[in-house]
Protein backbone atom coordinates (compact mmCIF):
# COMPACT_ATOMS: atom_id res chain seq x y z
CA UNK A 1 0.00 0.00 0.00
CA UNK A 2 1.47 3.36 -0.90
CA UNK A 3 1.76 6.43 1.79
CA UNK A 4 -0.84 8.86 0.85
CA UNK A 5 2.02 11.47 1.88
CA UNK A 6 4.41 9.55 -0.26
CA UNK A 7 1.76 9.86 -3.34
CA UNK A 8 1.40 13.67 -2.92
CA UNK A 9 4.94 13.95 -2.90
CA UNK A 10 5.27 12.28 -6.49
CA UNK A 11 2.51 14.47 -7.42
CA UNK A 12 3.83 17.80 -6.52
CA UNK A 13 7.31 17.02 -8.00
CA UNK A 14 5.73 16.03 -11.36
CA UNK A 15 3.81 19.79 -11.03
CA UNK A 16 7.24 21.11 -10.93
CA UNK A 17 6.67 21.64 -7.01
CA UNK A 18 9.78 20.98 -5.27
CA UNK A 19 10.41 24.38 -2.73
CA UNK A 20 8.49 24.43 0.03
CA UNK A 21 7.10 28.39 -0.38
CA UNK A 22 6.22 27.08 -4.05
CA UNK A 23 4.39 23.66 -2.32
CA UNK A 24 2.63 25.59 0.03
CA UNK A 25 1.59 28.50 -2.08
CA UNK A 26 -0.23 25.65 -4.68
CA UNK A 27 -1.61 23.85 -1.93
CA UNK A 28 -3.00 26.67 -0.47
CA UNK A 29 -4.36 29.80 -2.83
CA UNK A 30 -4.97 32.74 -1.24
CA UNK A 31 -7.30 35.62 -2.84
CA UNK A 32 -5.49 38.64 -0.70
CA UNK A 33 -1.88 37.25 -0.94
CA UNK A 34 -2.56 35.67 -5.19
CA UNK A 35 -4.56 37.68 -6.96
CA UNK A 36 -2.22 40.84 -8.32
CA UNK A 37 -3.13 44.66 -8.04
CA UNK A 38 -5.92 44.79 -11.21
CA UNK A 39 -4.28 48.78 -11.28
CA UNK A 40 -1.40 46.76 -12.75
CA UNK A 41 -2.71 45.50 -15.87
CA UNK A 42 -2.60 47.05 -19.09
CA UNK A 43 -4.37 50.50 -19.78
CA UNK A 44 -6.39 49.48 -16.57
CA UNK A 45 -5.58 53.42 -15.35
CA UNK A 46 -7.43 54.87 -18.46
CA UNK A 47 -10.14 52.22 -18.80
CA UNK A 48 -11.63 53.07 -15.22
CA UNK A 49 -11.17 56.90 -15.44
CA UNK A 50 -13.13 56.60 -18.32
CA UNK A 51 -15.80 54.55 -17.30
CA UNK A 52 -15.91 56.66 -13.99
CA UNK A 53 -16.60 59.97 -16.33
CA UNK A 54 -19.12 58.27 -18.45
CA UNK A 55 -20.73 57.26 -14.80
CA UNK A 56 -20.63 60.15 -13.93
CA UNK A 57 -21.91 62.18 -16.99
CA UNK A 58 -24.84 59.46 -17.28
CA UNK A 59 -23.58 58.72 -20.86
CA UNK A 60 -25.34 55.17 -22.00
CA UNK A 61 -22.92 52.09 -22.23
CA UNK A 62 -22.81 48.81 -23.54
CA UNK A 63 -21.28 45.87 -22.74
CA UNK A 64 -20.21 43.94 -25.62
CA UNK A 65 -19.33 40.50 -25.08
CA UNK A 66 -18.55 37.06 -26.95
CA UNK A 67 -21.07 34.46 -26.90
CA UNK A 68 -19.06 31.48 -25.15
CA UNK A 69 -18.95 30.50 -21.80
CA UNK A 70 -16.64 32.84 -20.99
CA UNK A 71 -18.02 35.96 -22.80
CA UNK A 72 -21.76 35.43 -21.19
CA UNK A 73 -20.69 35.56 -17.43
CA UNK A 74 -18.39 38.28 -18.08
CA UNK A 75 -21.01 40.09 -19.82
CA UNK A 76 -23.09 39.06 -16.43
CA UNK A 77 -19.53 40.46 -13.92
CA UNK A 78 -20.20 44.00 -15.58
CA UNK A 79 -23.60 44.22 -15.70
CA UNK A 80 -24.22 42.93 -11.83
CA UNK A 81 -21.67 46.01 -10.53
CA UNK A 82 -23.32 48.63 -12.67
CA UNK A 83 -26.25 47.44 -11.22
CA UNK A 84 -24.70 46.96 -7.62
CA UNK A 85 -23.94 50.95 -8.08
CA UNK A 86 -27.23 51.82 -9.15
CA UNK A 87 -26.32 52.59 -12.73
CA UNK A 88 -28.95 51.96 -15.12
CA UNK A 89 -27.76 53.50 -18.40
CA UNK A 90 -26.36 50.86 -19.74
CA UNK A 91 -26.92 47.60 -22.03
CA UNK A 92 -25.37 44.52 -23.01
CA UNK A 93 -24.80 43.11 -26.37
CA UNK A 94 -24.06 39.33 -27.54
CA UNK A 95 -23.72 38.76 -31.21
CA UNK A 96 -25.55 35.60 -32.68
CA UNK A 97 -23.04 32.62 -32.96
CA UNK A 98 -24.96 32.27 -36.40
CA UNK A 99 -26.17 35.18 -37.88
CA UNK A 100 -23.59 37.15 -36.84
CA UNK A 101 -20.24 35.29 -36.03
CA UNK A 102 -17.28 35.58 -34.29
CA UNK A 103 -15.82 39.38 -33.61
CA UNK A 104 -17.69 42.98 -33.47
CA UNK A 105 -19.21 44.15 -35.86
CA UNK A 106 -19.69 47.44 -37.42
CA UNK A 107 -23.66 46.73 -37.78
CA UNK A 108 -23.53 46.38 -34.12
CA UNK A 109 -21.72 48.98 -33.42
CA UNK A 110 -24.30 51.41 -35.23
CA UNK A 111 -27.35 49.23 -33.54
CA UNK A 112 -25.85 50.24 -29.78
CA UNK A 113 -25.24 54.31 -31.34
CA UNK A 114 -28.98 54.35 -32.46
CA UNK A 115 -29.45 52.87 -28.75
CA UNK A 116 -27.42 56.39 -27.39
CA UNK A 117 -24.29 54.46 -26.84
CA UNK A 118 -21.45 56.72 -26.66
CA UNK A 119 -18.92 54.03 -24.70
CA UNK A 120 -18.47 50.33 -25.65
CA UNK A 121 -17.06 48.00 -23.46
CA UNK A 122 -16.22 44.89 -24.71
CA UNK A 123 -15.38 41.20 -22.97
CA UNK A 124 -13.45 38.42 -23.92
CA UNK A 125 -13.38 39.80 -27.64
CA UNK A 126 -12.27 43.09 -29.71
CA UNK A 127 -8.36 42.34 -29.47
CA UNK A 128 -7.95 42.09 -33.45
CA UNK A 129 -11.11 44.15 -33.86
CA UNK A 130 -9.26 46.98 -35.73
CA UNK A 131 -12.07 48.38 -38.35
CA UNK A 132 -14.68 48.21 -35.71
CA UNK A 133 -12.46 50.43 -33.57
CA UNK A 134 -12.08 52.96 -36.30
CA UNK A 135 -16.01 53.00 -37.40
CA UNK A 136 -16.96 53.60 -33.71
CA UNK A 137 -14.55 56.63 -33.27
CA UNK A 138 -15.98 58.11 -36.18
CA UNK A 139 -19.31 58.02 -34.78
CA UNK A 140 -18.05 59.28 -31.63
CA UNK A 141 -18.24 56.17 -29.54
CA UNK A 142 -14.95 55.00 -27.65
CA UNK A 143 -14.35 51.64 -26.84
CA UNK A 144 -12.62 49.68 -24.14
CA UNK A 145 -11.73 46.40 -25.37
CA UNK A 146 -10.80 44.10 -22.66
CA UNK A 147 -9.76 40.48 -23.78
CA UNK A 148 -7.41 37.86 -23.19
CA UNK A 149 -6.59 36.13 -26.67
CA UNK A 150 -2.91 36.90 -28.40
CA UNK A 151 -2.36 40.15 -29.07
CA UNK A 152 -1.51 40.87 -32.42
CA UNK A 153 1.61 42.36 -33.87
CA UNK A 154 -0.55 46.43 -34.44
CA UNK A 155 -3.28 46.50 -31.15
CA UNK A 156 -6.47 48.26 -32.71
CA UNK A 157 -6.86 52.29 -31.88
CA UNK A 158 -9.14 51.67 -28.85
CA UNK A 159 -9.63 54.07 -25.88
CA UNK A 160 -8.27 51.43 -23.97
CA UNK A 161 -6.92 47.89 -23.96
CA UNK A 162 -7.24 45.97 -20.53
CA UNK A 163 -5.00 42.96 -21.58
CA UNK A 164 -3.08 40.56 -19.48
CA UNK A 165 -0.73 39.66 -22.26
CA UNK A 166 0.11 43.07 -22.79
CA UNK A 167 2.28 45.29 -20.36
CA UNK A 168 3.67 43.60 -16.89
CA UNK A 169 0.59 42.01 -15.27
CA UNK A 170 2.09 39.04 -13.18
CA UNK A 171 0.20 36.23 -14.95
CA UNK A 172 -0.45 36.78 -18.89
CA UNK A 173 -3.28 33.80 -18.97
CA UNK A 174 -6.34 34.46 -17.62
CA UNK A 175 -9.30 34.18 -19.18
CA UNK A 176 -11.43 36.68 -20.57
CA UNK A 177 -14.07 37.14 -17.37
CA UNK A 178 -11.37 37.26 -15.44
CA UNK A 179 -9.71 40.26 -17.01
CA UNK A 180 -13.50 41.66 -16.58
CA UNK A 181 -13.44 40.90 -12.95
CA UNK A 182 -10.14 42.65 -12.70
CA UNK A 183 -12.03 45.83 -14.06
CA UNK A 184 -14.89 45.43 -11.87
CA UNK A 185 -12.22 45.44 -9.03
CA UNK A 186 -10.16 48.57 -10.65
CA UNK A 187 -13.96 50.29 -10.71
CA UNK A 188 -14.11 49.75 -7.06
CA UNK A 189 -10.60 50.99 -6.25
CA UNK A 190 -10.91 53.99 -7.92
CA UNK A 191 -14.53 54.79 -7.03
CA UNK A 192 -12.95 54.58 -3.11
CA UNK A 193 -10.60 57.11 -3.72
CA UNK A 194 -12.67 59.57 -6.14
CA UNK A 195 -16.51 58.84 -4.73
CA UNK A 196 -19.42 59.58 -6.69
CA UNK A 197 -22.57 60.98 -4.55
CA UNK A 198 -25.16 59.75 -6.78
CA UNK A 199 -23.81 56.16 -7.34
CA UNK A 200 -22.28 54.80 -4.10
CA UNK A 201 -19.81 51.60 -3.75
CA UNK A 202 -21.62 47.96 -3.08
CA UNK A 203 -21.27 46.64 -0.04
CA UNK A 204 -17.80 45.56 1.45
CA UNK A 205 -17.04 41.79 -0.37
CA UNK A 206 -19.21 42.48 -2.77
CA UNK A 207 -16.66 41.75 -5.74
CA UNK A 208 -16.35 38.24 -4.02
CA UNK A 209 -19.97 37.50 -4.77
CA UNK A 210 -19.01 37.77 -8.38
CA UNK A 211 -15.84 34.74 -8.28
CA UNK A 212 -18.94 32.17 -9.18
CA UNK A 213 -18.98 33.74 -12.70
CA UNK A 214 -14.85 33.61 -12.49
CA UNK A 215 -14.68 30.40 -12.09
CA UNK A 216 -17.13 29.05 -14.40
CA UNK A 217 -15.54 30.62 -17.23
CA UNK A 218 -11.72 30.03 -15.53
CA UNK A 219 -13.03 26.44 -15.93
CA UNK A 220 -14.66 26.75 -19.56
CA UNK A 221 -12.15 28.32 -21.03
CA UNK A 222 -9.74 25.66 -20.65
CA UNK A 223 -6.57 28.27 -19.13
CA UNK A 224 -4.02 26.79 -17.22
CA UNK A 225 -5.36 26.33 -13.98
CA UNK A 226 -2.05 27.56 -12.19
CA UNK A 227 -0.77 30.97 -10.41
CA UNK A 228 -3.54 33.13 -10.28
CA UNK A 229 -6.42 30.87 -12.49
CA UNK A 230 -5.90 28.61 -9.53
CA UNK A 231 -6.79 31.13 -7.19
CA UNK A 232 -10.07 31.79 -9.42
CA UNK A 233 -10.90 28.40 -9.71
CA UNK A 234 -10.53 27.62 -6.29
CA UNK A 235 -12.50 30.62 -4.74
CA UNK A 236 -15.14 30.21 -7.79
CA UNK A 237 -15.89 26.87 -6.85
CA UNK A 238 -16.70 27.99 -3.06
CA UNK A 239 -18.68 30.54 -4.09
CA UNK A 240 -20.28 28.44 -6.23
CA UNK A 241 -21.40 26.36 -3.42
CA UNK A 242 -22.93 29.15 -1.43
CA UNK A 243 -24.29 31.01 -4.96
CA UNK A 244 -27.25 33.41 -4.43
CA UNK A 245 -28.26 33.27 -8.27
CA UNK A 246 -31.32 32.14 -8.86
CA UNK A 247 -31.18 30.63 -12.24
CA UNK A 248 -27.65 29.11 -11.04
CA UNK A 249 -29.24 27.30 -8.14
CA UNK A 250 -32.47 26.26 -9.90
CA UNK A 251 -29.89 24.81 -12.77
CA UNK A 252 -28.29 22.56 -10.50
CA UNK A 253 -31.53 21.45 -8.97
CA UNK A 254 -32.72 20.58 -12.31
CA UNK A 255 -29.42 18.27 -12.66
CA UNK A 256 -29.53 16.87 -9.33
CA UNK A 257 -26.59 18.32 -8.22
CA UNK A 258 -25.89 18.61 -4.12
CA UNK A 259 -24.68 22.39 -4.05
CA UNK A 260 -22.40 21.62 -1.29
CA UNK A 261 -20.43 19.40 -3.12
CA UNK A 262 -19.61 21.21 -6.45
CA UNK A 263 -17.16 20.13 -8.18
CA UNK A 264 -14.75 21.02 -11.13
CA UNK A 265 -16.34 18.83 -13.14
CA UNK A 266 -19.63 19.82 -12.11
CA UNK A 267 -18.97 22.64 -13.83
CA UNK A 268 -16.59 21.36 -17.35
CA UNK A 269 -19.79 18.68 -17.80
CA UNK A 270 -22.87 19.75 -16.98
CA UNK A 271 -23.26 23.63 -16.27
CA UNK A 272 -21.02 25.01 -19.16
CA UNK A 273 -22.49 22.72 -21.84
CA UNK A 274 -26.11 24.22 -20.91
CA UNK A 275 -24.27 28.05 -21.40
CA UNK A 276 -23.16 27.21 -24.26
CA UNK A 277 -26.18 25.50 -25.78
CA UNK A 278 -27.76 28.49 -26.00
CA UNK A 279 -25.49 30.17 -28.50
CA UNK A 280 -25.29 27.21 -30.40
CA UNK A 281 -28.85 26.50 -30.55
CA UNK A 282 -31.12 29.74 -30.17
CA UNK A 283 -29.35 32.88 -29.19
CA UNK A 284 -26.64 33.79 -25.75
CA UNK A 285 -29.21 36.31 -24.32
CA UNK A 286 -30.93 33.54 -23.13
CA UNK A 287 -27.34 31.97 -20.99
CA UNK A 288 -27.09 35.39 -19.86
CA UNK A 289 -30.46 36.02 -18.52
CA UNK A 290 -30.13 32.84 -16.61
CA UNK A 291 -26.66 33.71 -14.84
CA UNK A 292 -28.44 38.08 -14.35
CA UNK A 293 -32.12 37.17 -13.58
CA UNK A 294 -33.29 38.01 -9.77
CA UNK A 295 -36.66 36.84 -11.18
CA UNK A 296 -38.20 33.11 -9.96
CA UNK A 297 -40.21 32.73 -12.57
CA UNK A 298 -37.74 33.73 -15.53
CA UNK A 299 -35.28 31.36 -13.75
CA UNK A 300 -37.86 28.42 -13.99
CA UNK A 301 -38.27 29.27 -17.55
CA UNK A 302 -35.01 29.74 -18.64
CA UNK A 303 -33.58 26.36 -16.65
CA UNK A 304 -36.54 24.93 -18.90
CA UNK A 305 -35.49 26.42 -21.90
CA UNK A 306 -31.28 26.14 -21.93
CA UNK A 307 -32.37 22.31 -20.53
CA UNK A 308 -34.21 21.46 -23.76
CA UNK A 309 -31.67 23.42 -25.91
CA UNK A 310 -28.98 20.93 -24.50
CA UNK A 311 -30.90 17.67 -24.61
CA UNK A 312 -31.69 18.83 -28.72
CA UNK A 313 -28.10 19.56 -28.86
CA UNK A 314 -27.36 16.20 -28.21
CA UNK A 315 -29.69 14.53 -29.88
CA UNK A 316 -28.31 16.45 -33.04
CA UNK A 317 -25.00 15.25 -32.07
CA UNK A 318 -25.95 11.62 -32.30
CA UNK A 319 -27.75 11.91 -35.43
CA UNK A 320 -25.82 13.77 -37.18
CA UNK A 321 -22.59 11.43 -35.69
CA UNK A 322 -24.49 8.77 -37.52
CA UNK A 323 -23.73 9.95 -40.83
CA UNK A 324 -20.27 10.77 -39.85
CA UNK A 325 -19.78 7.20 -38.96
CA UNK A 326 -21.14 5.80 -42.74
CA UNK A 327 -18.79 8.38 -44.29
CA UNK A 328 -15.70 7.90 -41.94
CA UNK A 329 -15.93 4.10 -42.39
CA UNK A 330 -15.19 5.21 -46.30
CA UNK A 331 -11.75 6.87 -45.39
CA UNK A 332 -9.93 3.98 -43.29
CA UNK A 333 -6.56 4.91 -45.58
CA UNK A 334 -6.75 8.64 -45.34
CA UNK A 335 -4.80 10.25 -42.91
CA UNK A 336 -7.26 13.16 -42.15
CA UNK A 337 -10.95 12.58 -41.85
CA UNK A 338 -13.22 15.16 -43.70
CA UNK A 339 -16.80 15.37 -43.14
CA UNK A 340 -19.81 17.81 -43.92
CA UNK A 341 -23.28 18.53 -44.97
CA UNK A 342 -24.92 22.02 -45.88
CA UNK A 343 -27.64 21.11 -43.33
CA UNK A 344 -25.55 20.15 -40.42
CA UNK A 345 -25.78 23.04 -37.68
CA UNK A 346 -22.90 25.13 -37.39
CA UNK A 347 -23.52 25.17 -33.48
CA UNK A 348 -22.32 21.14 -33.21
CA UNK A 349 -19.24 20.79 -35.70
CA UNK A 350 -16.91 21.86 -32.79
CA UNK A 351 -18.49 18.84 -30.87
CA UNK A 352 -18.73 16.29 -34.12
CA UNK A 353 -14.94 16.85 -34.44
CA UNK A 354 -13.89 16.25 -31.41
CA UNK A 355 -16.15 12.74 -31.07
CA UNK A 356 -14.92 11.88 -34.85
CA UNK A 357 -11.34 12.15 -33.22
CA UNK A 358 -12.21 9.80 -30.03
CA UNK A 359 -13.63 7.20 -32.41
CA UNK A 360 -11.64 7.57 -35.12
CA UNK A 361 -7.95 8.76 -34.06
CA UNK A 362 -7.38 11.24 -36.95
CA UNK A 363 -7.48 14.85 -37.14
CA UNK A 364 -11.07 15.69 -37.98
CA UNK A 365 -12.58 18.50 -40.34
CA UNK A 366 -16.18 19.24 -40.27
CA UNK A 367 -18.07 22.23 -42.64
CA UNK A 368 -21.68 22.68 -43.50
CA UNK A 369 -22.81 25.83 -45.28
CA UNK A 370 -24.67 28.71 -44.23
CA UNK A 371 -26.79 31.69 -45.89
CA UNK A 372 -25.30 35.27 -45.19
CA UNK A 373 -26.78 37.98 -47.21
CA UNK A 374 -28.24 35.50 -49.42
CA UNK A 375 -24.97 34.18 -50.52
CA UNK A 376 -23.49 30.39 -49.07
CA UNK A 377 -20.71 30.35 -46.74
CA UNK A 378 -19.04 27.05 -46.48
CA UNK A 379 -17.64 27.15 -42.94
CA UNK A 380 -16.16 24.65 -40.38
CA UNK A 381 -13.78 22.90 -37.20
CA UNK A 382 -11.31 21.28 -37.07
CA UNK A 383 -9.83 18.99 -33.82
CA UNK A 384 -6.72 17.72 -33.50
CA UNK A 385 -5.40 14.30 -32.40
CA UNK A 386 -2.32 13.00 -31.46
CA UNK A 387 -1.07 16.76 -30.88
CA UNK A 388 -0.72 17.24 -34.61
CA UNK A 389 -0.75 20.94 -35.56
CA UNK A 390 -4.03 21.27 -37.35
CA UNK A 391 -2.96 24.75 -38.14
CA UNK A 392 0.43 23.30 -39.77
CA UNK A 393 -1.97 21.19 -41.89
CA UNK A 394 -4.36 23.99 -43.05
CA UNK A 395 -1.34 26.34 -43.27
CA UNK A 396 -0.35 23.61 -45.72
CA UNK A 397 -3.17 23.23 -47.78
CA UNK A 398 -3.96 27.43 -47.44
CA UNK A 399 -5.18 27.40 -50.66
CA UNK A 400 -8.23 25.42 -49.90
CA UNK A 401 -9.54 28.02 -47.58
CA UNK A 402 -10.82 31.22 -47.84
CA UNK A 403 -10.13 32.23 -43.96
CA UNK A 404 -8.55 29.95 -41.52
CA UNK A 405 -7.55 30.85 -37.68
CA UNK A 406 -6.80 28.64 -34.39
CA UNK A 407 -4.30 26.72 -32.64
CA UNK A 408 -2.14 23.42 -32.32
CA UNK A 409 -5.45 21.56 -31.07
CA UNK A 410 -8.56 23.20 -32.61
CA UNK A 411 -8.80 25.90 -35.71
CA UNK A 412 -11.92 27.11 -37.43
CA UNK A 413 -12.09 27.98 -41.38
CA UNK A 414 -14.55 29.21 -44.10
CA UNK A 415 -13.82 27.81 -48.24
CA UNK A 416 -15.17 28.39 -51.23
CA UNK A 417 -17.94 25.91 -53.07
CA UNK A 418 -15.46 24.45 -55.26
CA UNK A 419 -12.95 23.50 -52.33
CA UNK A 420 -15.92 21.42 -50.29
CA UNK A 421 -15.34 18.49 -52.62
CA UNK A 422 -11.36 18.25 -52.96
CA UNK A 423 -11.03 19.66 -48.91
CA UNK A 424 -10.06 15.48 -48.16
CA UNK A 425 -7.54 15.04 -51.18
CA UNK A 426 -5.78 18.61 -50.27
CA UNK A 427 -5.89 17.81 -46.57
CA UNK A 428 -4.41 14.44 -46.67
CA UNK A 429 -1.84 15.49 -48.95
CA UNK A 430 -0.74 18.15 -46.87
CA UNK A 431 -0.48 15.27 -44.28
CA UNK A 432 1.33 13.14 -46.31
CA UNK A 433 4.13 16.14 -47.36
CA UNK A 434 4.70 16.93 -44.36
CA UNK A 435 5.37 13.50 -42.99
CA UNK A 436 7.58 12.46 -46.02
CA UNK A 437 9.60 15.95 -45.37
CA UNK A 438 10.14 15.23 -41.40
CA UNK A 439 8.62 18.70 -40.95
CA UNK A 440 4.76 17.37 -39.73
CA UNK A 441 4.37 19.33 -35.68
CA UNK A 442 3.86 16.61 -33.09
CA UNK A 443 3.23 17.44 -29.52
CA UNK A 444 4.16 14.08 -27.76
CA UNK A 445 3.86 13.32 -24.61
CA UNK A 446 6.56 10.75 -22.79
CA UNK A 447 5.50 7.72 -21.78
CA UNK A 448 6.41 8.64 -17.96
CA UNK A 449 3.25 11.29 -18.81
CA UNK A 450 0.94 8.87 -19.33
CA UNK A 451 0.40 8.32 -15.28
CA UNK A 452 1.42 9.92 -12.52
CA UNK A 453 2.02 6.83 -10.50
CA UNK A 454 1.47 2.72 -9.78
CA UNK A 455 -0.88 2.12 -7.78
CA UNK A 456 -2.81 -1.00 -6.48
CA UNK A 457 -6.64 -1.35 -5.15
CA UNK A 458 -5.43 -1.48 -1.93
CA UNK A 459 -4.71 2.07 -2.57
CA UNK A 460 -8.03 3.36 -3.28
CA UNK A 461 -9.62 4.56 0.07
CA UNK A 462 -10.49 7.77 1.35
CA UNK A 463 -7.22 9.00 3.34
CA UNK A 464 -5.93 8.40 -0.24
CA UNK A 465 -8.26 10.74 -1.91
CA UNK A 466 -8.66 13.24 0.21
CA UNK A 467 -4.87 14.07 -0.04
CA UNK A 468 -5.28 14.04 -3.76
CA UNK A 469 -8.15 16.57 -3.64
CA UNK A 470 -5.56 18.59 -1.98
CA UNK A 471 -4.49 19.19 -5.73
CA UNK A 472 -7.87 20.10 -6.83
CA UNK A 473 -9.52 22.18 -9.50
CA UNK A 474 -8.08 19.83 -11.88
CA UNK A 475 -8.06 21.38 -15.23
CA UNK A 476 -5.27 22.26 -17.63
CA UNK A 477 -2.21 22.70 -16.57
CA UNK A 478 -2.87 21.19 -13.84
CA UNK A 479 -4.56 17.39 -14.82
CA UNK A 480 -6.33 15.11 -12.32
CA UNK A 481 -3.54 12.38 -11.34
CA UNK A 482 -3.74 9.27 -13.28
CA UNK A 483 -2.59 6.31 -11.83
CA UNK A 484 -1.47 2.61 -13.72
CA UNK A 485 -3.56 -0.16 -12.16
CA UNK A 486 -1.69 -3.35 -13.18
CA UNK A 487 -3.28 -7.18 -12.94
CA UNK A 488 -6.17 -6.29 -11.21
CA UNK A 489 -8.73 -9.35 -10.61
CA UNK A 490 -12.32 -8.89 -12.01
CA UNK A 491 -14.57 -10.07 -9.91
CA UNK A 492 -17.79 -8.56 -11.44
CA UNK A 493 -18.68 -6.67 -14.86
CA UNK A 494 -21.43 -5.55 -16.42
CA UNK A 495 -23.01 -2.82 -18.66
CA UNK A 496 -25.40 -0.12 -17.68
CA UNK A 497 -27.42 2.71 -18.47
CA UNK A 498 -30.25 3.12 -20.35
CA UNK A 499 -28.84 2.25 -23.63
CA UNK A 500 -26.06 -0.27 -21.80
CA UNK A 501 -23.24 2.16 -23.38
CA UNK A 502 -21.64 2.58 -19.56
CA UNK A 503 -18.76 -0.31 -17.92
CA UNK A 504 -18.77 -1.15 -14.53
CA UNK A 505 -16.11 -3.45 -13.26
CA UNK A 506 -16.04 -4.64 -9.54
CA UNK A 507 -12.68 -5.52 -8.10
CA UNK A 508 -11.93 -6.58 -4.18
CA UNK A 509 -9.02 -5.02 -1.96
CA UNK A 510 -6.82 -6.93 0.29
CA UNK A 511 -9.21 -6.64 2.80
CA UNK A 512 -12.46 -8.13 0.58
CA UNK A 513 -13.79 -4.53 -0.07
CA UNK A 514 -15.39 -4.27 -3.56
CA UNK A 515 -13.64 -0.96 -5.40
CA UNK A 516 -15.80 -0.09 -8.31
CA UNK A 517 -14.25 0.81 -11.69
CA UNK A 518 -16.88 2.74 -14.13
CA UNK A 519 -15.79 3.44 -17.90
CA UNK A 520 -18.32 6.12 -19.86
CA UNK A 521 -19.46 5.27 -23.26
CA UNK A 522 -18.22 2.02 -24.79
CA UNK A 523 -19.54 -0.11 -27.16
CA UNK A 524 -19.14 -3.29 -25.94
CA UNK A 525 -17.07 -5.38 -23.02
CA UNK A 526 -13.41 -5.23 -23.88
CA UNK A 527 -12.22 -8.45 -24.86
CA UNK A 528 -10.07 -10.31 -21.99
CA UNK A 529 -12.52 -8.30 -19.28
CA UNK A 530 -14.11 -11.37 -17.30
CA UNK A 531 -14.50 -12.43 -13.68
CA UNK A 532 -11.65 -14.38 -12.42
CA UNK A 533 -9.36 -12.51 -15.34
CA UNK A 534 -6.53 -10.00 -14.69
CA UNK A 535 -6.81 -6.53 -16.49
CA UNK A 536 -4.55 -3.59 -16.22
CA UNK A 537 -5.35 -0.19 -16.73
CA UNK A 538 -5.14 3.63 -16.50
CA UNK A 539 -7.50 5.81 -14.41
CA UNK A 540 -8.12 8.21 -12.04
CA UNK A 541 -9.98 7.87 -8.66
CA UNK A 542 -12.91 9.94 -7.36
CA UNK A 543 -15.73 10.36 -5.50
CA UNK A 544 -19.54 9.61 -6.91
CA UNK A 545 -22.66 11.62 -5.02
CA UNK A 546 -25.08 9.36 -7.17
CA UNK A 547 -28.54 9.52 -5.06
CA UNK A 548 -26.47 11.47 -2.43
CA UNK A 549 -24.48 8.86 -1.13
CA UNK A 550 -20.80 9.39 -1.71
CA UNK A 551 -18.88 6.81 -2.69
CA UNK A 552 -15.19 6.48 -3.86
CA UNK A 553 -14.41 4.65 -7.34
CA UNK A 554 -12.37 4.57 -9.73
CA UNK A 555 -12.86 6.21 -13.65
CA UNK A 556 -10.85 4.01 -16.54
CA UNK A 557 -9.62 6.08 -19.05
CA UNK A 558 -7.98 3.15 -21.46
CA UNK A 559 -6.87 -0.47 -20.45
CA UNK A 560 -3.53 -1.75 -21.61
CA UNK A 561 -3.22 -4.70 -23.40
Amino acid sequence: MTDPQLLLNILLEKRGLIDQKSIDTFLQPNYERDLSDPMTMHDMESATVRIRQAIESNERIAIYADYDADGVPGACVLHDFFKAIGYENFTVYIPHRHDEGYGVHTDAIDTLITDGVTLMITVDVGIGAHDAVVHAREKGVDMIITDHHIPPETLPNAYAIVHPKLGTYADPMLCGCAVAFQLVRGMIALLQKEPLDAHPLPHVGFEKWLLDLVGISTIADSVPLVNENRVLATYGLRVLRKTKRKGLLLLLKSMQIDVRHLTEDDVSFMIVPRINAASRMAHPEDAFRLLATTDTEEAVRLVKHLTELNDERKSLVARTMKSVHKVALTRETDPVIVVGDPDWHTGVLGLLASKIVEAYGKPAFVWTRETIDGEYVYKGSCRSAHGIDVMQLMECAKDSFVQFGGHIEAGGFSMTQDSVHNLQEDLSHAYRSLVDSGELHVVVKNKEEIYDAPLTVDDVYQKSYNVLQTLSPFGVGNPKPLFYFKDCVVDNVSLFGKTKNHLKLIFRNGSGRSIEAIQFFVDQIPAGVEPGLMCSFIGAMEESRFRGRPELRLRIEHFIS
